[in-house]
């Protein structure tokens, strides 16, 4: 079914919180992975606060949905929901990345609840995704696993080695994600290593393969749903993003992969994020 206009507005409204309080840890931290942690958040917020069956008082409950962010990196928007969802206390991310803090850059599975697998090195997301779905299979389980990854990391081989074992199991118990907001570490992804046709890649390679605006709630739910749908095989859906999105200066700009900030630009930051919101919510 598809989200109605009022679940469309609370899940801007959230994304509005997650993105203000990526803002905030990225300060607090000294620096973090702050322009892809922007891009991918509305995707985790569709699937955190309208899709995934979980259960945060449980988080080890074994019958639920897995979430796997392949793009490690992305840590600080990640934590934010997690806490925000109530895995932790949230008032611990005013730590994060500092000495004795739960919170590493790249989550740990096994400090952070919440955290089904601890990524990082990329290009391993994927397979671990995979080796979740046919666990479930093989238990005769109904867990979905769910995976983002980064549009820099499908220049590893190893994103390919595992989208063709999801395709030859035919894990349509699999739906991943591509944060496609073009912009890696080093530059435009284009120009470093061509990744299009993204979407067509994964189809040849035997994935349900859709191709949506990562930003538009509207998209993304009927993505998801759709997927849920597909049998006999796994689904990708491209996700175009902005690296940055709703901080002006940072928008667009593969700086910002990683960066510091400073308190004049917090407060930029947060303009930015209140005007962009304005125009949608009123």
């Amino acid at each position: 079914m598809p989200l109605t206009q009022d679940e469309i507005k609370e899940l801007h409204k959230k994304s509005r919180e997650i993105r203000k309080q990526i803002v905030e840890i990225t300060y607090s931290a000294g620096g973090g992975h702050i322009g892809g942690s922007l891009s991918q958040t509305d995707v985790l917020v569709a699937l955190y606060y309208k899709y995934l069956n979980i259960d945060p008082s449980r988080a080890h409950w074994e019958d639920r949905d897995r979430m796997i962010l392949s793009k490690g990196h992305g840590g600080i928007g990640w934590a934010a929901i997690l806490g925000d969802k109530g895995y932790f206390d949230k008032t611990l991310l005013k730590d994060f990345n500092k000495t004795g803090s739960p919170f590493g850059m790249h989550l740990d599975s096994l400090k952070v609840p919440g955290c089904d697998a601890s990524t990082g090195s990329l290009g391993h997301g994927l397979a671990i995704a995979i080796g979740l779905a046919l666990g479930a299979r093989l238990k005769g389980k109904n867990w979905h696993t769910y995976v983002m990854l980064g549009d820099g990391e499908c220049c590893e081989g190893s994103v390919w080695e595992a989208a063709t074992i999801g395709a030859h199991h035919k894990l349509d118990n699999l739906t991943g994600f591509v944060d496609r907001n073009k912009l890696m570490i080093d530059g435009p992804t284009e120009e470093i290593t061509t990744l299009e046709p993204l979407e067509e890649k994964f189809r040849i390679f035997g994935w349900e393969s859709l191709r949506i605006d990562g930003h538009d709630f509207a998209q993304i739910g009927d993505a998801i749903e759709k997927a849920q749908t597909i049998k006999g095989k796994p689904t990708m859906i491209i996700c175009d993003t902005i690296k940055g999105k709703c901080v002006d200066f940072m928008e667009n700009d593969y700086k910002w992969h990683y960066g510091g900030i400073n308190s004049d630009m917090v407060d930029t930051a947060m303009k930015s994020i209140d005007s962009y919101y304005q125009n949608i919510l009123g």
